[in-house]
């Protein structure tokens, strides 16, 4: 038996986008100057020590998103406190924007996500740094 899908990757990112801010490199660029927001790198570490991230971003996979965003979790990060924007990220797009409706809908605000994803950053000159692995102890 096949499953039947109602709700489609399509339906979710046309919604998803129609609700959420998208920001290009360069207003994310911008921002980012200014210090009044948090970057949030949504890839997967792989992704990340492979490709370099965006300087000063804050790692936080996809899978641990509503964990940490959420106060009452007991995953809950600081970073997610702040009274600042919060700009997702992820490799193409895609996944950001889901991961800004989101944060979104859980009342996290104002969010945003960079139409394009890193690769945008990168194509319009962004700034990229190696990603430095913790030494083990």
């Amino acid at each position: 038996m096949s499953q039947t899908i109602r709700r489609g990757i399509k339906t979710m990112l046309d919604e998803a986008n129609a609700e959420i801010e998208t920001m290009n490199a360069q207003q994310v660029k911008d921002a980012a100057a200014k210090g009044d927001v948090v970057i949030v790198d949504i890839r997967d570490p792989r992704e990340i020590e492979r490709d370099g991230r965006i300087p000063g971003a804050f790692p936080c996979t996809r899978g641990m998103l509503e964990f940490w965003i959420d106060p009452e979790s007991p995953y809950a990060k600081p970073v997610f406190q702040q009274d600042k924007k919060f700009i997702f990220h992820c490799a193409g797009g895609l996944r950001s924007a889901l991961a800004a409706k989101t944060a979104q809908d859980m009342g996290l605000k104002p969010v945003a996500h960079l139409g394009g994803g890193f690769a945008a950053w990168r194509d319009a000159g962004g700034t990229v740094e190696a990603f430095e692995p913790k030494k083990p102890k």
